[in-house]
């Protein structure tokens, strides 16, 4: 099983790091028009979601998958969203997101007195732990670079 890349957003769709594992891309797009394009769906998603449901939810939006792919998504009560791409072979992942927040976002950037909750993640420490965390994962093949 395999996790493709991940994505952390701020409220405003303002994508504040963005990582590869195992993605093969497609040429065309920068990156810049693929996080608004990201964002909008997710956006979107949200409110179609929320809009058709016949009761209230708690969670709303948790992933969806394509033939190829399937996208998990995580939002914290301040609007920080966390998105990652898997295969199609991974499951439930809502608890491991909400680990990334608050065992390494929390830890390695609100902690951290360097680091503006408004800018792009720089920390190389929030970088290698995250790093470390994913491929730490059972699900995380060991043959990936």
């Amino acid at each position: 099983m395999t996790i493709y890349n991940l994505h952390i957003f701020d409220r405003n769709g303002t994508c504040l790091y963005y990582v590869e594992w195992n993605r093969r891309k497609s040429a065309g797009m920068s990156q810049s028009e693929e996080f608004k394009l990201m964002y909008g769906m997710i956006h979107s998603i949200k409110s179609f979601v929320s809009r058709i449901s016949p009761t209230d939810l708690k969670d709303g939006f948790l992933n969806f998958k394509t033939n190829r792919y399937k996208l998990h998504f995580f939002e914290t009560p301040s609007g920080l969203k966390i998105v990652i791409n898997t295969d199609l072979g991974v499951g439930n992942i809502r608890d491991t997101l909400h680990q990334i927040y608050s065992n390494i976002y929390v830890e390695y950037v609100v902690r951290n007195p360097v680091c503006d909750l408004d800018k792009p993640i720089t920390s190389e420490l929030f970088q290698t732990k995250l790093d470390e965390f994913i491929r730490g994962l059972p699900f995380f093949p060991s043959r990936i670079n």
